[in-house]
């Protein structure tokens, strides 16, 4: 979270395998992830709704453009990890948004990943089915 001499400040956010680099500079409200427009990468409303809540609860539409580089994960797990890196340079920015983001639950890292496929088992908590003769 260092901010450059472009007055662009930088974070990193992350959610289950999805790693975000985001960086943030003040503008028209340009979002693009990975080279490409918001609208074009993400497709579900839901997806934007997620990447749009930091900036939506700090009344921060439209101030910045943001540029991210998102790898890893799928499309929901990216969007989580992109919500997280902007939270935190909006939290880095202004401690006053620090107390709406924490109370929504934005800055906490979400720590859930799958879990593991045991051995003796189909599955992570599923048994191989079980027969008495």
């Amino acid at each position: 979270m260092a901010a450059s001499k472009s007055k662009s400040l930088h974070a990193v956010g992350k959610r289950k395998t999805a790693i975000a680099r985001v960086y943030m500079k003040p503008g028209t409200g340009e979002i693009t992830v990975n080279k490409r427009s918001l609208e074009e990468y993400y497709i579900r409303a839901t997806s934007k709704m997620i990447v749009m809540q930091p900036l939506e609860l700090t009344a921060n539409v439209g101030k910045w453009d943001i540029k991210v580089n998102v790898v890893g994960g799928g499309l929901t797990g990216q969007a989580g990890a992109i919500r997280h890196a902007i939270s935190r340079v909006l939290s880095e920015k202004d401690p006053e948004h620090r107390t709406t983001l924490k109370a929504n639950g934005l800055i906490t890292r979400d720590a859930r990943k799958k879990e593991r496929k045991l051995y003796g088992q189909r599955g992570a908590r599923a048994r191989f089915q079980f027969s008495k003769r």
